[in-house]
């Protein structure tokens, strides 16, 4: 099992317009075709406006096979054009639970 964190930035003026978006259009259309969403969190201090999302996957393959089909499907590519241009900074981390991690 792994895991990917990924941590985006937003402009402050689209921050809450995109939690709604995101709840509305991306979350169903990431959990169709990802599945496994661990978590989910905003930023309340530190830099703001920040979301951070964590997905696990079996490996490396299965991420890219997942993430490809995703970005295959007409439904993402319209709900990526909306959101994309509101995007300050993105950060992705593919991560691996030590043997002692409750997360494994």
């Amino acid at each position: 099992m792994i895991y990917e964190e990924r941590n985006y930035t937003f402009q402050p003026a689209n921050f809450r317009r995109f939690l709604h978006v995101y709840e509305q259009e991306g979350l169903p259309l990431m959990n169709e075709h990802l599945g496994g969403l661990q978590a989910f969190f905003t930023a309340e201090t530190g830099e703001l406006n920040t979301v951070v999302h964590l997905w696990a996957y079996q490996d490396l393959a299965d991420r890219e096979r997942r993430r490809s089909a995703m970005w295959n499907d007409p439904r993402w590519l319209a709900y990526a054009d909306k959101v994309l241009p509101w995007i300050i900074r993105m950060e992705t981390r593919i991560l691996q639970p030590t043997a002692f991690s409750p997360m494994r």
